[in-house]
Order: structure tokens, then C-alpha cells, then sequence
């Protein structure tokens, strides 16, 4: 069963070694972080699974990572020596994607062009690694198909869970709206607060049915990052019992990082 999960942000600066002093001014994120990983710890799960906006993404085809394992670095942020090395989970990918062909859902292991970790993966199992590292991962990337589809995912997921007998913790990786502020890197959109306001409002209480009811104007014009994610999440959850928590929320660069919690 999936025992637990978390929305968390990805973004590079806040690991000491890209930061370089940097992740200070973020650090409400990172005790968040830090509150994740100890649940993840006391948990104990056999897998997680994440989902992640910088996996490949394709616009009518979800791509799980396939093969034994993976690694990354962060050497494309300045940080060659943060290395990260998974072992995935195959059995678990193997039933998603069956389940996902028995059923004529476009998901699977096909297509991969970047076999290493990105980002989006890297950061949020930099701070689980500090606590528990007695995990296999399954690595899933999102599409450009409906919010709809992402919760279908997420539901097979679910079921294949389910079937395997796994232990699960679900991590949905993506940042909020990157329109915050004028000096932000993307610069400012009436519509990014708006939409940090409204997701951090349905993902703190978890109204997940909430999701699918953005529209897609706005997600454009916030130029939000993990909407799509965090829908998988919530159909992976769909027919769990949790309780949520809002841990974090912070804007400071001009891009929304967000934590939320959910416990069986």
C-alpha cells in the first residue's frame, strides 16, 4: 500500500553546494525538506515512487524510467560532487506498464533519451538520503495529455501497488508558479500568486477532486511547473484515507516552493 506521500519544489540553490549561501534565504523549504525526510525514515518504505516534471515528457505518452538503476549529478548547477545513485524497482514498473497496456492507457517504459536523474529527482532524494536510503525507486515522467489522464495514472499506479504487495512512499516533485515577482527569473503574471494562493489552499487540506477543476489558462499564464505531478499523486491517493499538513510556502526568488504532507 502507499503508506505516505509529499508535494515538494525541486529547486537546485537550496542544496548547500549549489547555493553557496543562497539556500539560507529559502530556509523554511529546507526544515520542510527536512520534515519529509524524517517521515520518509519512519516510514520505512520498500519503494518511491516520483514523479517529476524534468523526466522526459512526452505529449501523448507517460515515460517510466526502465532498466536496473540510474545516477545523476549535479554538475549542469555547478555541483559535479552531489552524486546520487538509485536502484529501481522493476517488478513495480513492469506491473504499472502492463496495467497500463491491459487497459490501452498510454504509459510505459518506452522512449527514454536520458537515462540520468534529473533534477526534479535529485533534489527531493537529497534530503531523504540524509535519513533513509533502504529504498528502490520507480522514476515517472508527466505528459501533455489532460489533468485527467495524470489522475488515471496515478490510479493504475495505485492498483500496481496494490498488487505487488509494495510498501510505497509517493513523492510529487514540482515547483508552483515561476511568475511571482518582477525580478524573478520569468518575471511577474497577475495569475502566479493567484494560483500559489488556490494549490496551496486544495493541497494543504488535500481536496484533491479540486485539481482537475484549474483551468488550463491559468496554469499557462502562472507558468507553473508541477500541476501535472501532483495530479498524479492524487490519483494515486484517490481511495486512501490521509491526513494533510502544509508545512511550507515560500516565494522569495519569484518561483512558488511549496511542501504538504500526507499521512495514511
Amino acid at each position: 500500500m502507499i503508506t505516505g506521500a509529499c508535494m515538494v519544489p525541486h529547486p537546485p540553490i537550496i542544496l548547500p553546494e549549489v547555493g553557496r549561501g543562497e539556500e539560507k534565504k529559502i530556509s523554511d523549504t529546507s526544515e520542510g525538506f527536512k520534515q519529509v525526510g524524517k517521515l520518509v525514515a519512519e516510514l520505512k518504505p520498500d519503494t518511491i515512487i516520483l514523479s517529476s516534471p524534468h523526466t522526459i515528457m512526452y505529449g501523448d505518452y507517460f515515460h517510466i524510467s526502465p532498466g536496473n538503476a540510474a545516477h545523476g549529478d549535479m554538475g549542469l548547477f555547478r555541483a559535479p560532487e552531489v552524486k546520487i545513485n538509485v536502484e529501481y524497482d522493476t517488478e513495480l514498473v513492469e506491473r504499472i506498464a502492463n496495467l497500463a497496456s491491459e487497459s490501452s492507457f498510454p504509459a510505459g517504459t518506452e522512449g527514454e533519451r536520458e537515462p540520468e536523474l534529473d533534477h526534479g529527482v535529485m533534489v527531493p532524494l537529497y534530503f531523504v538520503n540524509k535519513f533513509y536510503k533502504s529504498y528502490k525507486l520507480v522514476r515517472v515522467g508527466l505528459s501533455g495529455l489532460s489533468l485527467e489522464k495524470h489522475v488515471q495514472l496515478g490510479r493504475i499506479i495505485s492498483r500496481a501497488v496494490s498488487e505487488t504487495g509494495r510498501q510505497v512512499f509517493f513523492i510529487a516533485s514540482g515547483d508552483l508558479s515561476h511568475k511571482l515577482k518582477e525580478s524573478g527569473p520569468y518575471g511577474f503574471d497577475r495569475n502566479g500568486p493567484v494560483y500559489d494562493e488556490r494549490i496551496m489552499d486544495v493541497m494543504g487540506e488535500g481536496r484533491f477532486d479540486e485539481l482537475t477543476h484549474f483551468p488550463e489558462k491559468l496554469l499557462r499564464s502562472a507558468a507553473e511547473c508541477g500541476h501535472r505531478s501532483f495530479c498524479i499523486m492524487a490519483g494515486a491517493l484517490e481511495d486512501i484515507d490521509v491526513k494533510a499538513e502544509r508545512i511550507s510556502h515560500e516565494d522569495v526568488f519569484g518561483v512558488g516552493y511549496g511542501i504538504c504532507i500526507y499521512r495514511v
